[in-house]
């Protein structure tokens, strides 16, 4: 056969393929020609380094989208014909550049129903308990206005940064916080382990708050709220219910409120454990209650992100509501101003003391949540061309507008508070953490018009605030875990988050006992925090100095378009290490005075605290001697395999770009 023959072949089936249909199905990909070179715009294919090809991506840049059917394009000439087909006009003898995609015989990977079900789980997972009880009592104490200063500055050099990070790398590659490291450095994927752990030490304490929110939520429903009067029988001699409308009550330093006595002898029971080393029995009314919770968990969460992304509209959009009502309600009581003026007046001198900055870079850290996680498995499931710098960027600020907003609806109510017991503001707002909702704003709205009505509200927003936090740790574990084993737990993600939930619920077991709340306030320092922090300083690392910045920057604009500015990739590579560096020198030199209630934590405890939060850490360095030991040549080839990013498996398909003549 000549070459006019060949040539006459070449065309007759380029019109074919352009007539029928945009490809031909192959037994490995969908071929289609498509025509880029007379084209314009971002999917036209340009000569050079770093050309376009027509499905919009670089030919220079190995990574591709996880999802989607294969294709495969072949450009060049004019294009004519349906869907970018090749037409009859094709000049020959052009340079043509063909594109192949190998498709997965996989089931593509789920992806959200609507673009708000993301924004909103992510919202709502940034948003929890924390942003009510713990930014206003940590802004008071730390300088009031004058604390807005560092929080801003630890949020834009430290907390957005790694925000926007996690959401990158999670969108680019797919992927669960454990397989995603064999795509960035393989040695370090032990992280992903860590984390499910640290996730599960979370559960275990974190939905015994909502059950006791729960517990005062049904308390509610009677005649009168239970933390009213001092007439039950859980209260005490030391019981005095005092305002400044009780004239014949006197107030002395041993008294203590009904609302204190509900919360500590009613629902905790404290009063009936001496401390960590005797716990005590569980209490079948808080087992119940959290039983209540896991099952909610359990069935928002079972079917995926497409269940989960329809409950946030609730869980996510109800606190916000609650919220505004209580703010509004706030500003009209007597004494709301003081509270404010107390909340907001700036102390700039306390901006010299170095817990400030430690307080507000914890704060921003904790409040936004990276390395939990969840922002990896969330955006796992978005399209790939999602614009995540945007969603990074307004979910973050939503976060913190959120947590100031808070600030006013508490201190409103202190302010009444203290104006009622014509006490100063600080003396009513000493309580930090869970008290403050359950015993100082509890009482508050006991003594508010339409009490009932407040308290239903507010012990439901707190509830709400926990559900979807607890929706996105364990979905976080969840994905992991798919994603790790998919051919175990594939088909079975419904039985396996059942086990899941059943594990959480018997780790919980201990927080709902007589001294449960010993055992929560103990999670709560030791067990999170400084693990947390040095896992996401280790995943800096990994990813800025191991994988290299100018990758994940290729990454990034593969997927969004445009290359991450200076301040991004210098915040990435050095302010981002030194802000986490930063936290844990600090959490070291200066270790948290524990102490709930009367109770001081003994020494052990603090071993104890120690020993649980490194049982999760402990993961990383084991897997790196794991790693090395299974890997195969010299020591020198083990370890620069080992920091290599793997080849991309099957559900990862590379573009093979080849210029034809």
């Amino acid at each position: 056969m000549d070459k006019g023959e060949n040539e006459g072949e070449r065309d007759k089936g380029r019109e074919e393929m352009g007539g029928e249909e945009e490809g031909t199905q192959q037994e490995n990909g969908r071929l289609m020609l498509a025509d880029g070179l007379a084209e314009k715009g971002p999917k036209s294919l340009t000569s050079g380094s770093g050309q376009q090809v027509s499905n919009g991506f670089t030919s220079s840049t190995p990574q591709s989208p996880r999802d989607g059917p294969g294709t495969a394009a072949c450009s060049g000439g004019t294009a004519s014909g349906p869907g970018g087909g090749a037409g009859s006009s094709m000049p020959l003898g052009g340079l043509r550049t063909l594109v192949v995609q190998q498709t997965s015989l996989e089931r593509p990977r789920e992806t959200w129903s609507k673009k708000m079900d993301f924004l909103l789980s992510v919202i709502g997972y940034a948003v929890d308990l924390g942003n009510v009880w713990r930014f206003p009592y940590i802004c008071y104490q730390n300088g009031g206005g004058a604390f807005l200063f560092p929080y801003l500055l630890m949020a834009v050099f430290g907390g957005v940064p790694l925000f926007y990070m996690e959401l990158a790398l999670g969108q680019f590659h797919r992927s669960g916080c454990i397989s995603i490291w064999k795509h960035i450095c393989p040695i370090f994927k032990g992280i992903g382990f860590a984390i499910c752990i640290i996730a599960l030490y979370i559960a275990f304490y974190y939905n015994t708050i909502m059950a006791w929110a729960l517990y005062y939520l049904l308390s509610s429903f009677g005649s009168t709220l239970p933390w009213t009067t001092c007439t039950n029988s859980w209260n005490t001699a030391n019981c005095n219910r005092y305002m400044s409308t009780d004239h014949n009550v006197s107030w002395s330093n041993s008294s203590t409120s009904p609302a204190e006595e509900f919360y500590t002898r009613q629902v905790l029971q404290v009063h009936l454990s001496p401390g960590l080393h005797q716990l005590g029995s569980v209490s079948w009314q808080l087992a119940l209650c959290l039983l209540f919770i896991f099952t909610i968990v359990y069935f928002s969460i079972w079917k995926g992100v497409k269940t989960s992304g329809k409950v946030v509209w609730v869980t996510a959009t109800f606190p916000y509501l609650v919220l505004l009502i209580l703010l509004i309600h706030g500003a009209t009581l007597p004494g709301a101003w003081r509270g404010v003026v107390f909340y907001l007046k700036p102390d700039w001198e306390k901006l010299l003391s170095t817990s400030v900055w430690i307080d507000a870079a914890a704060q921003i850290f904790f409040s936004l949540g990276p390395g939990f996680g969840v922002l990896l498995a969330f955006a796992s499931y978005n399209p790939f061309h999602n614009n995540c710098y945007k969603d990074a960027l307004v979910t973050s600020s939503v976060n913190c507008l959120t947590s100031f907003l808070s600030g006013f609806v508490i201190f409103t109510v202190l302010g009444y508070m203290a104006e009622m017991r014509q006490q100063d503001v600080d003396a009513v707002a000493k309580d930090a953490g869970p008290s403050l909702l359950f015993i100082i704003y509890a009482e508050a709205i006991a003594n508010m018009p339409a009490s009932t009505f407040f308290a239903i509200i507010f012990f439901l927003m707190i509830i709400m605030l926990g559900l979807d936090s607890t929706f996105a740790g364990l979905e976080g574990v969840i994905t992991a875990m798919l994603d790790e084993f998919p051919h175990i737990l594939g088909k079975r993600r419904e039985w396996f988050v059942f086990g899941l939930v059943c594990v959480c619920y018997l780790g919980a077991l201990s927080t709902l006992t007589y001294g449960g709340a010993f055992v929560v306030k103990l999670f709560e320092e030791y067990a999170t925090g400084p693990a947390v922090i040095t896992v996401v300083l280790l995943e800096v690392i990994a990813v800025s100095w191991f994988y290299g910045t100018k990758r994940f920057c290729n990454d990034i604009q593969v997927m969004l378009g445009f290359y991450p500015g200076c301040f991004w990739r210098v915040c990435w590579v050095a302010i981002c290490p030194c802000f986490l560096l930063f936290i844990i020198i600090s959490f070291l030199a200066f270790p948290p005075e524990v102490r709930l209630f009367n109770y001081h934590y003994p020494q052990w405890t603090t071993v104890l605290g120690y020993c649980i939060g490194v049982s999760s850490f402990i993961c990383v360095p084991a897997y790196m001697v794991y790693h090395l030991l299974n890997a195969k040549g010299t020591f020198k080839q083990r370890l620069l395999k080992s920091i290599t990013p793997e080849p991309g498996s099957v559900d990862h398909r590379d573009y093979i770009v080849t210029n034809a003549v």
